[in-house]
């Protein structure tokens, strides 16, 4: 899709819309500041400040985060960002390690506060990068600044979108906003705005919203269904209130659990016996419910009944996640802009019997939102793409890497996709979710032009791909009259490169599968100098034809690794100093409510790849494409036996090296018989009874 210009943005933005959101930020901001003046912060104590006191509503921090999301959010993840606040789940104070108590810690903070407003008010902004708020809490810091002084930081705290922000402003690339603080971020993102004539005047306010208007960085968001109670009996109260409800209320606000980990032995302890069905499906439960704290704004919910029905199709806006201690239930909820029209019955989900949330894939949303005569809403991009094409831009070169199955090969075919139509000005969500579309677009980008040579050029790289292959070198012709010559011919990258050159307004990708399976230094030779992304134009001399040669700024290399064969720990460093690395891992949450018998998908390779992590490493986990059928989990238990017999079981024995009592450890001496070494032949014949097998040797290793 071709993106808006801030001019286009600006002629289309309603500044009367933003008048009453404004007067209700400066109402928070008028609250904060009889509650918190700034002369008062050398003598605050920490029960005015903190969170986690049971008797105190009126902290400066629950202020910031829960009472003033006019002013900006800065929801989402742990109490951390607050420095130091009461715990709920253990005895004490959470504050940073380099104190040795509470009060020690206080002291510190409250007097960065102090030296923190001091510095602000006198214009001194790069004096703050060693005071406390700034190191542990860039969002609280970046908020309060704008409270106190709202002229001169605009209400933006996030360091990512601040860093969207002003490369869409500047073009600078994103690799030197990274090395910028989030004060200075914020700073460089205002002063370009209100250098521009027609923004003169413009409030921090409207300048905010205009950057959201323009291009909302949100807006990548991810899909999930999310039940609002058991047959949906919360809904009434969820539409008319505007968020989704849910359960498990035992375990209190997620915000208040320091860790995942902290969270789900609380969990378990809650619910191991009453209610989640043992300790593995608590912990998998756990890690459902936790997906809330997940949310951002942006994000799409499918609000459910039962398996066959969506009762409507809302986005994620601030607050998102927020406790309700007064509900009587249901305590849990998630604040969504619902949309009615998009209600619809749906072929039957059989996972969602299982799951109060799940993700719902791209290609999944668009199958259940299609087929009605108003086209639903295209499902939002990847979230990976973005900082792929960030990584992409930034070094040139990309390799996605991780163990097998983990969907190296088609997330890089899939991103290529969207990022090179999208570069040529073509909307890419309906490509991607359409298999003939998708299908079409990807023949027409790895098409032979003219000259030989496609948009994206894939390769597969083995032990004997060389040098003479991807640059050049001599290659046997046939001579004049009978035999051979030797003659010297371009390799596919000096083609390429050759092709990008005469064409350099499009963009030109090398596609290496298997990338580490050939010696890279030897394929790369010389060009390891200038395949550098600020080495591009460079020139070096190539041994056998004596050519000056360079790498075109329009070529790119995307390639996949295999970790179960080579880790990345043992790549060339020059090759790792050049490459930016992306590691895919096994997705279990994409198998959540597949069961077979009390066989649950997701526990069953959470519980495989747990051992061979502890065995083999967690580069040789196996991953969640193994147990897929196209774009779905395998949904019947044939299926799944006739993988763990062709794909799991053979994999396992390569990592064993034919030991059967070490893979008994991992598939249970039903399916192993040690003794006899070797596989029980009738029950793999069996799936049910084979899933069922596996099911008892997870519930005996749990304990249960």
């Amino acid at each position: 899709m071709t993106q808006t210009t801030l001019e286009q943005a600006i002629q289309s933005f309603d500044r009367s819309a933003v008048a009453p959101v404004e007067a209700a930020a400066e109402k928070a901001r008028a609250e904060i500041l009889s509650r918190f003046p700034m002369e008062a912060w050398p003598d605050l104590p920490l029960e005015r400040y903190a969170l986690g006191q049971p008797d105190s509503t009126d902290t400066y921090c629950r202020w910031l985060e829960y009472d003033s999301t006019d002013l900006g959010s800065i929801a989402g993840g742990s109490a951390q960002k607050h420095i130091i606040f009461k715990r709920k789940h253990k005895s004490g104070w959470y504050f940073p390690q380099r104190f040795k108590s509470v009060e020690e810690a206080w002291e510190a903070l409250r007097a960065d506060f102090v030296t923190l407003l001091a510095r602000a008010s006198e214009d001194r902004w790069q004096e703050l990068a060693e005071l406390l708020p700034f190191q542990f809490g860039p969002a609280l810091t970046l908020k309060t600044l704008h409270i106190y002084f709202p002229d001169r930081i605009l209400p933006v705290y996030s360091r990512d979108h601040l860093t969207h922000f002003r490369y869409r402003l500047t073009g600078e690339d994103a690799k030197t906003a990274r090395k910028l603080d989030p004060v200075t971020l914020n700073k460089a993102v205002a002063d370009v705005l209100r250098a521009r004539p027609e923004l003169s005047g413009w409030t921090p306010k409207e300048l905010e919203r205009l950057l959201y208007h323009w291009d909302d960085p949100r807006q990548s968001g991810s899909v999930y269904k999310i039940a609002p109670g058991r047959n949906a009996k919360h809904w009434n109260d969820c539409l008319q209130n505007g968020y989704v409800c849910v359960g498990w209320d035992r375990v209190g606000d997620l915000r208040s659990y320091e860790t995942f980990e902290e969270f789900e032995t609380r969990f378990r302890e809650e619910y191991e016996k009453d209610g989640a069905g043992g300790r593995a499906a608590a912990t998998r439960k756990a890690k459902e419910l936790w997906l809330l704290t997940k949310l951002e704004p942006g994000d799409r919910i499918l609000a459910n009944q039962g398996t066959s029905e969506i009762l409507a199709v809302g986005e994620v806006v601030d607050p998102v996640y927020e406790w309700l201690e007064d509900r009587p239930e249901y305590r849990h909820v998630v604040h969504v802009k619902w949309d009615t029209t998009l209600a619809r019955p749906v072929p039957p989900q059989k996972r969602w019997a299982f799951l109060t949330i799940a993700p719902v894939s791209r290609v999944e949303y668009d199958r259940l939102m299609n087929g009605e005569s108003d086209p639903p809403p295209p499902p939002p991009p990847d979230p990976l793409f973005a900082e792929l094409a960030e990584l992409l831009d930034e070094r040139k070169q990309l390799v996605l890497y991780g163990p097998p199955g983990t969907g190296k090969t088609y997330t890089a075919r899939r991103f290529l996709l969207h990022w090179l139509l999208s570069q040529a000005g073509e909307e890419s969500g309906p490509v991607l979710v359409d298999r003939d579309r998708n299908r079409d677009a990807w023949t027409r980008l790895t098409k032979p032009g003219k000259k030989g040579v496609a948009q994206v050029t894939m390769l597969t790289f083995h032990p004997s791909y060389s040098y003479e292959d991807f640059v050049e070198g001599y290659r046997p012709q046939p001579a004049e009259g009978s035999g051979l010559k030797l003659a010297l011919e371009d390799g596919i990258f000096k083609r390429v490169c050759r092709e990008a050159r005469e064409t350099p307004l499009q963009p030109f990708v090398v596609f290496i599968d298997e990338i580490n399976r050939a010696n890279l230094p030897k394929v790369l030779g010389e060009l390891i100098t200038v395949l550098e992304a600020d080495k591009r134009g460079l020139s070096v001399t190539l041994p056998q034809s004596k050519e000056l040669f360079s790498i075109p700024e329009n070529v790119y290399i995307v390639g996949t690794m295999n970790t179960a064969d080579r880790s990345i720990k043992v790549l060339d460093a020059a090759i790792r100093r050049r490459f930016a690395f992306h590691e895919l891992m096994p997705q279990v949450d994409l198998l959540a409510g597949v069961q077979f018998g009390d066989l649950a998908l997701d526990a069953f390779l959470d519980y495989l790849n747990a051992r061979i992590s502890k065995k083999e490493g967690r580069e040789k986990q196996i991953g969640h494409s193994v147990f897929f059928v196209g774009e779905d989990p395998v949904s019947q238990v044939e299926e799944f036996a006739r993988r763990i017999k062709h794909e799991v079981i053979p994999l396992l024995q390569e990592y064993c090296y034919e030991d059967y009592t070490a893979l008994a450890d991992y598939l249970g001496n039903e399916v192993v018989n040690e003794k006899m070494e070797r596989l029980n032949s009738d029950l793999l014949q069996q799936p049910q009874a084979l899933a069922d097998a596996l099911a008892r040797l997870i519930a005996k290793d749990s304990g249960e």
